[in-house]
């Protein structure tokens, strides 16, 4: 067969024209964040394939396709985009912690949070920057639901509660598991005195990624015996594959105290002071105002009524602070060694005078993988924390209670340097700083190293080594002119050391088979060891305030020495079943012993299961182009707590001296029997997103039971002993939680996201056999909140004659109460009028970036606890007492007639001053939590100056509140009762926190 000549042509060039199109071509691209900045180390694949590339360290690739095929872009912890192959590919991605396709650490794994079946709340390092504190626990306040995170005062070192849903103990800890990097953290307060240190203050919360805080009983199960507080899960951060990042954030600000109390000045006090006089001596008798009288001795030489002194002890004692802050880091890897470096410094000097702190960090993660199936790591840290402390909130040491001085005592003699301890009411406390010093110091060291072996695809083992060593220190000493000046001079010494080592080793298998069922079965032991080892020593009599060391000690006072161990041994398994990738199966059981228990209960077995639906997936929405997500999910679980001394089962016996002669006596009751406190408790809730995830969140309602309290249970004092430790009582918190995620607006130049979570607390109460338990303003009673407040209820001023009033509160026949009021406090009945845990919690947060710009806040908000002032029998008093008193009480009952809550004023005699709800007050607020504002420079400006990105923020905490209480701020409280689990929400000279604003500075190389 022939062809002519330009018929082949013609079938030649279509040839041609299938053949180019046929063809594959190299494309070449960029992968940008959302900002702009290259992501080094992304993965383009070609979908279907088996080609694949990587950005280099400017985020450019080169990738060989045919035109029009689907490349799938990827990087860790950013959202996975999709486009077709074409020339000169812009590729930019979002990030996705806001994605349902984020991977969430779960105990001894991670999960993606579509298929989670448990609530956990989660913060990332994102969520968390800027917040001008020095400990992570309270860069996450206001942003958990369900988690109320409170540190006790406004000191430098104070102590920080983080409750998760409620106080599920009376006697027993409180207080979360914490842990890091797979290893649990040793968590004792260890200060020297009774105002607590934050254990975790030498943490550097710059460090972090990640923390995760396991809510259910789903979740947290997985710890069993410790779970019942929740788990606080604390993931570091790690190096990411690709350019070497320079990272450098240095910021520094002032800090003043949020509130402060009205007092009186010195013309006041004169005016109060002399009124309360005439009523008991009467008007004649000038002994206060008379020349060379009190008055003028506490003036000492200057002239109180011409104003020559008037001391404002309050501005003596609340300051202001300053913080700043520096960390520097260096990550990066390649595909085989991933590596993470950071120092940090952090100073802070508090509102408080005399209370700063220092912390030096330093932080090492090293990831590497051997071969295809050997990966090994390790993370370590260390860090030096130095704090320069103040007495106890119940001590006139401490700063604060210079506020009972009189206002016309001078602060400092006439040379103006020496403190005024001559003339003044009590000790001044300028005295200790002038002559004193108390510092703290505590080294820690934390490492974690693993080895990961993949046996075959599905199966993993992996090893884990943890080691925690917290090392403190306290040195104190009060010279010849302090308190201790009768003993010229005074000094001790505290040293304590505490150990932990932990070991886990578990397999991990993961599977699909029947392309709709994903099976994951993890399956291991844990053991762990804590040893503390203390010294003190302590001693008087020094020959010169130079040294102060108690080696200088003429006569050694005190000395002692201790040493305690205990261990946990446990097994844990979990299963977790996908099917269809909607029907959600998953059940966990931890058989744990520890050493703490009786011989005869010593182990507990801890099971939880959960179930989830995910609604969306069924072909009736799968196709929605409303509803993203739609899934409910359901659990039940049992948790422990073991967080009680290393003895309590054991009857124990201590040496002593008799007559000079050594002995022994028993200083402990045996009780085999003890056993773990058991808490029940089913969570059900609804996670949702909507509008192509524009609109999430999720819904749930839980009920906590807590059986088989560990309580310290009073003794007859006929029996020899003061309490036993026993398995009694039970109480229950349940509640609902609400977290709403919005994106408000959202375009290349504008996005605006709002984050509200809310969640309400019932708890009570349910069993006591021994009946109610009172320790001072608080009590335990069945069918209330525990540690509710129990006192008289205070009825007001009788306008006839100034006296104070008191409701009866006696039963009545009927069962009600009588309300007949009566001026004989010992006539009035107590009742429980309040608590001091809140009944609704919420925290709001909004994220808005313009352009170059950033603008974010937090705000706040608690409702239904209060608070009880137990310094208020002092402080407004109606002057029985000389302590400077509340401007309020310039309100006092004067003449018949007159309407007013204060009392008259008299001198030396009750009147309205006892323990009553006079001092107890609702402390209802709303703060304005943390504000930050920024601006990052244009690439344009940072290329120029090989800069990656530049940024410069200012950033505010604790700006505003608002509230009703009259005391110093609504969340502090008294840091001698930091430990105990029923003298909760008492106020006692309580330091307020910092309200802090900070300029800073990112940069990223």
């Amino acid at each position: 067969m022939r062809i002519k000549f330009k018929h082949f042509l013609s079938i030649l060039a279509v040839l041609l024209v299938q053949l180019t199109f046929a063809q594959e071509s190299r494309f070449s691209g960029k992968v940008t964040d959302m900002s702009g900045l290259p992501i080094p180390g992304a993965n383009i694949v070609v979908k279907e394939s088996k080609v694949s590339a990587q950005a280099d360290f400017d985020g450019n690739f080169v990738i060989t396709a045919k035109k029009g095929q689907t490349l799938s872009v990827s990087f860790v912890g950013m959202k996975t985009a999709e486009i077709s192959a074409a020339p000169s590919m812009l590729i930019k991605l979002s990030d996705s912690s806001n994605e349902l396709e984020t991977v969430f650490v779960v105990g001894f794994g991670t999960q993606s949070k579509k298929k989670l079946t448990d609530n956990i709340a989660r913060v990332t390092a994102k969520d968390m920057e800027n917040v001008p504190v020095s400990n992570f626990q309270n860069a996450m306040v206001g942003k958990l639901a369900g988690v109320q995170i409170t540190q006790i005062n406004g000191k430098v070192e104070g102590g920080v509660k983080l409750r998760v849903r409620g106080v599920s103990s009376i006697s027993s800890s409180q207080e979360p598991l914490y842990v890091l990097d797979g290893m649990p953290l040793i968590n004792d307060n260890e200060s020297g005195s009774s105002a607590p240190i934050n254990p975790l203050i030498s943490l550097n919360p710059n460090d972090i990624e990640s923390v995760e805080i396991l809510k259910d009983a789903s979740s947290a199960a997985i710890y069993g015996a410790r779970g019942t507080n929740g788990v606080v899960l604390i993931t570091t951060k790690q190096g990411k594959s690709g350019k070497t990042k320079i990272s450098l954030n240095t910021s520094a600000g002032w800090s003043e105290a949020t509130h402060k109390v009205s007092w009186l000045n010195a013309a006041q006090y004169a005016e109060l002071f002399t009124e309360a006089s005439a009523y008991r001596y009467g008007a004649a008798d000038l002994w206060l105002t008379e020349p060379g009288g009190v008055f003028d001795g506490y003036a000492n030489g200057k002239d109180w009524r011409t104003g020559e002194v008037d001391t404002d002890w309050q501005d003596l004692a609340l300051v202001k602070g300053a913080v700043q802050d520096h960390t520097f880091s260096i990550s990066g890897g390649d595909s085989k060694t991933l590596f993470f470096l950071s120092g940090g410094y952090n100073n802070t000097e508090g509102i408080v005078r005399g209370n700063n702190l220092d912390r030096y960090s330093y932080r090492g993660n090293l990831d590497h993988k051997v071969s295809d199936k050997f990966r090994v790591g390790l993370n370590t840290s260390l860090s030096k924390t130095n704090i320069t402390r103040i007495g106890s909130d119940n001590s006139f040491a401490t700063p604060l209670q210079a506020v009972a001085q009189t206002p016309l005592a001078p602060d400092y003699l006439n040379d103006g340097v020496t403190p005024n301890n001559d003339t003044t009411l009590y000790y001044n406390f300028l005295m200790q700083q002038f002559n004193g010093n108390w510092d703290a110091n505590i080294f820690r060291t934390l490492m974690n190293s693993y080895a990961e072996f993949k046996i075959i695809p599905e199966l993993s083992f992996r090893t884990e080594l943890g080691y925690d060593n917290n090392n403190q220190t306290e040195e104190y000493f009060a010279g010849s002119l302090t308190e201790s000046a009768s003993t010229n001079g005074y000094a001790d010494a505290n040293a304590i050391q505490s150990d932990k080592y932990s070991i886990n080793n578990y397999l991990t298998y993961s599977t699909k088979f029947n392309e709709n069922y994903n099976l994951e079965v993890v399956g291991g032991m844990s053991f762990e060891e804590s040893a503390r080892k203390r010294q003190y020593v302590a001693g008087t009599g020094f020959p010169s305030d130079d040294l102060q060391t108690v080696e200088s000690a003429s006569e050694i006072t005190a000395g002692t020495s201790s040493r305690t161990k205990y261990n946990f041994l446990s097994y844990f398994g979990r299963a977790t079943v996908s099917i269809m990738d909607k029907y959600l199966l998953k059940g966990s059981l931890r058989y744990d012993g520890s050493s703490r228990f009786g011989a005869s209960n010593r182990y507990g077995i801890f099971p939880a299961a959960s179930v989830g639906w995910i609604i969306s997936q069924e072909d009736f929405l799968k196709e929605s182009s409303a509803i993203n997500l739609l899934k409910l999910r359901a659990s039940y679980g049992v948790t422990g707590n073991a967080g009680i001394g290393n003895f309590a089962s054991l009857g124990l016996f201590s040496g002593s001296s008799y007559n000079k002669q050594s002995a022994i006596n028993p200083s402990q009751l045996v009780n085999q029997d003890l056993k773990w406190e058991i808490t029940n408790q089913v969570d059900v809730g609804i996670d949702f997103g909507f509008l192509n995830n524009r609109v999430s969140g999720e819904i749930d309602y839980y009920v906590k039971k807590t059986n088989d309290l560990l309580l310290n249970e009073p003794l007859p004092g006929t029996s020899g002993w003061s309490s036993l430790t026993r398995n009694v009582g039970s109480l229950t918190n349940k509640g609902f939680e609400f977290v709403l995620n919005t994106t408000n607006f959202k375009n290349d130049k504008l996005s605006w996201k709002t984050s509200l979570n809310l969640a309400t607390l019932d708890n009570k109460v349910t069993e006591l056999p021994g009946g109610d338990i009172v320790a001072g303003q608080n009590i335990v009673r069945v069918g209330e909140t525990i540690s509710s407040f129990y006192v008289v209820e205070y009825a007001g001023v009788d306008p006839a004659n100034g006296n104070a009033l008191f409701y009866k509160n006696t039963l009545l026949a009927d069962g009600t109460l009588d309300k007949a009021t009566t001026k004989t406090y010992s006539d009035a009945q107590r009742i429980i009028a309040g608590n001091p845990y809140p009944t609704l919690m919420a925290g709001m947060t909004n994220t808005v970036a313009f352009n170059n710009f950033d603008f974010s806040f937090t705000v706040q908000g608690e409702w239904g606890a209060s608070i009880y002032n137990e310094a208020g029998k002092f402080q407004s008093s109606n002057a029985r007492y000389k302590d400077n008193q509340t401007s309020d009480q310039m309100n006092r009952w004067q003449k018949p007639g007159d309407i007013t809550s204060v009392p008259q004023a008299r001198w030396g005699r009750s009147n309205g001053e006892q323990a009553s709800t006079r001092y107890l007050e609702k402390t209802d607020f709303v703060r304005l939590r943390n504000l930050s504002f920024g601006y990052t420079l244009p690439k344009t400006v940072t290329q120029k100056i090989s800069v990656d990105r530049l940024r410069i923020y200012m950033t505010g905490l604790n700006l505003l509140t608002f509230t009703n209480y009259q005391g110093y701020d609504p969340e502090s409280s008294y840091d001698n009762n930091g430990d105990s689990n029923i003298q909760k929400g008492i106020a006692f000279y309580s330091a307020p926190p910092a309200k802090t604003i900070i300029i800073g500075l990112n940069i990223d190389l």
